[in-house]
């Protein structure tokens, strides 16, 4: 097809398809009751190989050129570590007082049982669609994490948008989701150790060890360490939230450095901006510098993210009945999972039935978080582009019948709830 394009003009023609496809997709998904990232998510999907590359083969290769991916692919990881930051940045310990026992049990339930489910269905899964040479233990982990996420800023922006978000089910759905968020990165981070040694790294389980330690000593370090000089560098250098230019500098180049520590550990570089986002003071300087960075982060660099996501799920990859059946099998072990083990586990907390079943739902939201853990698991080689596949579709059913049942549900029984609950910030996506 002669000689290829330069590579700055391709990313000139990619940037704003793929930004401004994504806009309209969320857009038509909030005006049909759904969150926006459930529109990013398909036309990720549909950009890739499982629709305009198999209707369009040579227009797919000249929107996203084989040149231009690497890219496109280090902006979107850039909008990722932006998000994972600002996930980090909104979870809020208020939102424990006066639910421990409540947010313990269903945090906890939400997470182990489908997390065992998913740990059972990965040993029926080995033989037929583990990657070569990958270890029983590293895949069965994986899928387990896999099938245990719960996506806790979308999660945020449909209670925004039931109208849930200050009620008493809404603020511990909140506190659940968040316990369950660390705990599975935790998870995710051990998986990756783990599983390092597979791409080459040959650490064993000294390395695995010293990967561990290594995470505990970063830890330590960010919360006794960089997080009182963060609240000192805060004050000393960006006082006004007018004028947060120097804040934005103090953020962006923090939740860097932390993402390149963890990911020379070998633990990945995301948890390194999750990590710094928990652990920023929270100010209005720093609220301020937050929006002017999710601004351009979330609406720009994130959907390319998307993107590459769907250049790696490809449809056509489960032609085979056995393959769908697995597929089936995957949907239906998450959902009985999450939205039956959290609904389960908020009766025998005390919740009534109606809140409980709301609770499950939104437990079984996974959203961008599930295509973060993927897209790490593929990287990896844990999971093979069949797996890939079937997770992504699951991910993307999960996180779009989440509002429609949360809304049918609150609908039946519509007595007027008190306005009690903690008060949060949410992550606006």
């Amino acid at each position: 097809m002669g000689a290829s394009r330069d590579p700055l003009e391709a990313v000139l023609v990619a940037v704003p398809v793929v930004v401004l496809t994504c806009g309209v997709a969320a857009a038509v998904m909030r005006r049909l009751g759904q969150t926006a990232v459930v529109g990013e998510i398909l036309v990720g999907i549909l950009l890739g190989p499982s629709l305009l590359g198999w209707l369009w083969p040579a227009g797919s290769r000249w929107l996203l050129p084989v040149e231009v991916l690497p890219s496109l692919g280090v902006l979107g990881n850039l909008g990722l570590l932006v998000f994972m930051f600002l996930v980090g940045l909104e979870l809020d310990p208020g939102l424990l007082r006066g639910r421990g026992r409540a947010v313990v049990v269903v945090s906890q339930a939400s997470v182990w049982i489908p997390l065992g489910l998913g740990g059972l269905l990965a040993l029926a899964m080995y033989g037929s669609l583990a990657p070569e040479g990958v270890g029983r233990a590293g895949f069965v982990l994986f899928v387990a994490v896999a099938m245990s996420v719960t996506a806790f800023p979308v999660l945020a922006r449909i209670l925004k948008d039931q109208g849930l978000y200050g009620t008493p089910v809404g603020a511990l759905a909140m506190a659940c989701a968040a316990v369950a968020d660390v705990v599975a990165w935790c998870l995710l981070a051990l998986v990756v150790a783990i599983a390092q040694p597979l791409g080459g790294g040959g650490g064993g389980a000294w390395g695995t060890a010293g990967m561990a330690v290594l995470a505990g000593l970063f830890l330590a370090g960010m919360w006794w360490g960089v997080r009182p000089l963060l609240a000192w560098g805060v004050r000393r250098w960006a006082p006004d939230p007018d004028s947060g230019a120097g804040a934005v500098v103090l953020l962006c180049s923090g939740l860097c450095l932390a993402a390149y520590a963890t990911n020379a550990m070998g633990v990945h570089a995301l948890f390194g901006a999750f990590v710094f986002g928990a652990v920023v003071p929270r100010t209005a300087v720093v609220e301020a510098a937050a929006e002017r960075m999710r601004a351009f982060a979330v609406p720009v660099l994130l959907p390319l993210f998307f993107v590459g996501s769907g250049l790696k799920t490809d449809v056509g990859l489960l032609g085979g009945g056995t393959v769908w059946l697995w597929a089936l099998a995957v949907l239906a072990v998450a959902v009985a999972g999450k939205w039956g083990g959290g609904a389960g586990a908020a009766l025998l907390a005390g919740q009534p039935a109606r809140d409980a079943v709301t609770l499950g739902a939104l437990m079984n939201c996974r959203g961008v978080t599930e295509l973060v853990v993927l897209n790490v698991g593929l990287g990896l080689g844990v999971i093979g582009a069949e797996l890939f596949t079937t997770l992504v579709l699951m991910a993307l059913v999960t996180t779009a019948v989440t509002g429609p049942v949360v809304r049918a549900v609150r609908a039946r029984a519509r007595t007027g709830e008190p306005d009690a609950g903690a008060a949060t910030v949410g992550v606006r996506h």
